[in-house]
């Protein structure tokens, strides 16, 4: 029997749910962390620069996670790199839910961070290695509306029990930890990647075939991989400050800019992320056909517009609200949705998951260093930073544009074709007179 003869593979809507609630996961750790450290300051005496500190831990540690995970997603397969991720999101969310002291904190933040961010780029190279042309992009896409989801029932939580003191921010915690015991036994039933399998079974071999061959980090700087490489990481890391502005500061820059108190801010944010589920997945539908690259422009243009109308109209409640709905909206179908299908298609199986890390790692420490100075920034001149967000919005979206516009195959279509770089070094023998 062949090595990459398994048992059967799992139906592709199952594989999509059960590895896209890493998305889930992703997103309820850290919003969870946002409102249980709040708690915790006058449950526990955390202090507000303890919070920072932890907060900045988290997402320095999903960036060294994402790396470091998907390189070794690469190396030693989906499935055992997924699995233990789930391990450490479970010890990770347990210390943090009964901790209670700075120290622990800090370690569980170590922990959970370092597999939610490890977690990503395999688990998305799961589903997308278990799906077909016809059915890829929407299947990756789906992860994000279990993003999004994630972000809603944590809220709901804390909307329903963020005034019990400690056991609110503990329970926000530990539901992080019980869905992540919930998904380690369902990713039990999940076989390894074919395709990892097939791809490790030609380089073992000496097959050299595209993805036996491209295995290394330093054929991410090379043709044809530098291109999509430098592109996705510029863009995810640039576009990922403008939504962390929204996702970080929205209420920030809603009381202090625009009047507009948080209550009512809340209820505006809640309807929005509403119409972006219902967004997301019609997008869904349209990311494996042609119609692609029109929603990508639309989506642009109103991300773009969604930056444009606070930097040029200033803040009230009017141009706040329009410019959350479009953004929001926009990055629906120009924002993550895209760009992970884009990050699968784009690389080899020995090196997708080790690229999409890589690129997440940018993604979340470049926006941390503009950060530590948006609200300095947005007190001092906000109009002036949006315009900012909206220079940086439409370089991002440019260079996405003529990156991908013509792109008509992805590697899934031609890496298990023999390397034509090996096999024009091969020297071909003299005739025989």
């Amino acid at each position: 029997m062949s090595t990459t003869e398994t048992r059967k593979q799992p139906n592709i809507k199952y594989v999509a749910v059960v590895c896209g609630l890493a998305s889930y996961l992703d997103a309820a750790g850290l919003v969870a962390t946002g409102l249980a450290l709040v708690i915790f300051q006058s449950a526990l005496g955390i202090t507000p620069d303890q919070i920072g500190i932890l907060i900045a831990c988290l997402t320095l540690f999903c960036a060294i996670g994402s790396a470091v995970g998907g390189r070794l997603g690469d190396r030693f397969g989906r499935r055992r790199i997924f699995t233990i991720t789930m391990v450490f999101v479970i010890v990770g969310s347990m210390l943090l839910a009964f901790g209670g002291t700075f120290p622990l904190f800090i370690a569980g933040m170590i922990v959970m961070g370092l597999g939610i961010g490890a977690d990503l780029p395999v688990s998305l190279a799961t589903i997308s290695e278990a799906a077909t042309d016809a059915n890829r992009g929407s299947a990756v896409v789906f992860s994000h509306v279990l993003w999004t989801a994630g972000i809603l029932v944590t809220l709901g939580i804390s909307a329903l029990i963020g005034n019990m003191g400690l056991i609110a921010g503990q329970i926000l915690f530990g539901q992080v930890g019980v869905i992540a015991i919930v998904v380690l036994l369902l990713r039990l039933t999940i076989p390894e990647s074919q395709q990892w399998l097939q791809a490790r079974q030609e380089r073992q071999q000496g097959v050299q075939t595209i993805r036996a061959d491209h295995t290394r980090l330093r054929d991410l700087v090379r043709r044809p991989y530098l291109r999509p490489f430098i592109v996705l990481a510029a863009s995810y890391s640039l576009l990922a400050v403008g939504a962390g502005t929204l996702g970080g500061f929205g209420a920030f820059i809603a009381t202090n800019l625009a009047g507009v108190d948080v209550a009512l801010f809340s209820a505006i944010l809640l309807g929005v992320s509403v119409l972006a589920i219902i967004a997301t997945i019609w997008f869904m539908r349209i990311v494996d056909t042609r119609w692609r690259m029109l929603y990508f422009a639309i989506g642009s243009v109103m991300m773009v517009l969604g930056y444009a109308i606070v930097a040029v109209f200033g803040f009230n409640i009017v141009t706040l609200t329009t410019g959350i709905l479009l953004s929001n909206i926009g990055m629906c179908f120009a924002f993550e949705t895209i760009l992970k299908v884009w990050m699968q298609e784009s690389f080899p199986t020995l090196l997708r998951s080790t690229a999409q890390g890589t690129i997440m790692a940018f993604a979340r420490v470049i926006p941390v260093f503009v950060q530590v100075v948006t609200p300095a920034l947005l007190l001092a001149n906000g109009q002036l930073f949006y315009a900012g967000l909206t220079a940086i919005t439409l370089l991002s979206v440019t260079l996405l544009w003529f990156t991908f516009r013509k792109r008509t195959q992805s590697e899934f279509d031609t890496e298990d074709e023999l390397d034509p770089e090996m096999i024009e070094s091969v020297p071909v023998a003299p005739r025989q007179k």
